[in-house]
């Protein structure tokens, strides 16, 4: 580590840029559409790029989280923004799925997850005393990647076609995610902010001990957590997956208006990751993981009802709200149970959680559409059941945290 002065703020910044530029992927059905009309190829053909995407991500994480964790996070995100930028890039050159497969997909998901284990989890180390908001910022870079890239893609596509626009985004993302390193420092161990104490335990702080990820998976909360992140991203993943063709079909909206849903939606996502992990750090992670379970379970039940426009863009938002503090709070919540030291590989670890609920939740709505003749009825109270059962569990670990809280008071 060096002795250059810390700005943790400018390492705050650095990041959400960077994770905007990965956020892109979330952009991905503004590519879709123009490479079939190129191509020929059929919609489950070209949307495999992108779940290859999503199942790299969770892979990348696990194994770059670690490195970070040795060697720091700035040469690792360097390297990550190269394989990410030569996937975009090479997508470029697409002339068969197999090189867009092995391009966006392989590529571009290893880049994302190289990136997004690095960032999330070095710059919450920066931030002790404000874990949930910290968190909350540089993943609502990722989220935000689409309300700002999908327009300014959409605009490039139109101008230059599709693989132009690979190219071009693909090296502009390059030249950022390189400048922005640049302002990335590691985190010393134990850091604390000039000026803050680590407040003492009490029935609504974390105590977790540093665990790495051996220690990680032989503790039986880490399932808990686990299955509760899973919980929190199905009923989002599967909104996100199907809100223009719920709109269009249960709603009947147009096109247009629906495709403005979505927007609605990404904006709420977005800013979810902010409000939940400034709103965490105020009242506890796990009480806002409570409300928030709460209120999905509550909107996805409200789906079965809607059937006008307003209700159906205010039941879309708040989903996204939720979701997006899921996402915003959770590496805060990995690092409360089992310490910041080995957060990069942790976190990444149980991130698969999100990589299995964007196969089971865009799936499932997907499975009882199909058998229903075009009714989301049974997903729909299937996800809010689980969010009932998000809640017990949530009190289950939070019972476990009481414990543990209790035993180091008596320790001390």
């Amino acid at each position: 580590m060096s002795d250059k002065p810390i700005n943790r703020w400018l390492i705050l910044l650095s990041g959400i840029l960077i994770n905007l530029c990965i956020g892109a992927a979330y952009a991905w059905s503004v590519y879709q559409k123009p490479l079939i009309n190129l191509f020929k190829w059929s919609t489950k053909e070209a949307s495999l790029a992108f779940t290859i995407s999503c199942l790299m991500v969770p892979l990348a994480m696990i194994v770059a989280g670690k490195i970070q964790d040795q060697k720091g996070p700035k040469m690792v995100i360097f390297g990550g923004g190269i394989i990410y930028a030569a996937g975009i890039i090479g997508a470029g050159f697409t002339s068969s799925l197999t090189i867009l497969y092995l391009t966006y997909g392989l590529l571009g998901g290893i880049g994302i997850g190289t990136i997004y284990a690095c960032t999330v989890a070095n710059t919450v180390k920066f931030f002790p005393d404000k874990r949930g908001l910290a968190s909350g910022l540089v993943v609502a870079g990722f989220g935000s990647g689409a309300v700002v890239l999908a327009p300014l893609s959409s605009t490039l596509i139109e101008a230059y076609g599709v693989l132009s626009t690979f190219k071009i985004l693909g090296f502009a993302y390059l030249a950022v995610i390189s400048v922005c390193t640049m302002f990335v420092q590691t985190a010393p161990p134990g850091y604390r902010p000039a000026g803050w104490t680590p407040p003492a335990p009490t029935s609504t702080t974390m105590t977790g001990s540093d665990k790495n990820w051996r220690e990680m998976l032989s503790d039986p909360m880490f399932y808990v957590l686990w299955s509760i992140y899973i919980i929190g991203c199905v009923s989002g993943l599967m909104i996100i997956g199907h809100a223009s063709p719920i709109g269009q079909e249960v709603i009947k909206l147009s096109p247009a208006t629906a495709a403005m849903c979505v927007g609605f939606l990404a904006l709420a996502n977005t800013a979810g990751r902010i409000f939940w992990g400034w709103f965490s750090d105020k009242i506890g992670r796990l009480n806002a993981v409570k409300i928030m379970f709460i209120l999905a379970g509550v909107m996805m039940f409200s789906l079965t009802q809607v059937t006008t426009f307003l209700p159906f863009v205010i039941v879309l938002m708040a989903i996204g709200l939720c979701f997006g503090g899921v996402m915003g709070i959770f590496p805060s919540i990995t690092a409360d149970t089992f310490g910041a030291k080995n957060l990069g590989m942790n976190y990444g670890i149980i991130f698969t959680a999100w990589g299995a609920a964007g196969l089971v939740g865009p799936q499932m709505a997907g499975y009882f559409k199909e058998i229903n003749k075009g009714d989301y009825t049974q997903a729909f109270l299937i996800a809010a059941g689980l969010s009932v059962a998000g809640v017990i569990l949530t009190f289950v670990l939070e019972y476990n945290k009481k414990k543990a809280t209790r035993s180091a008071i008596a320790q001390n």
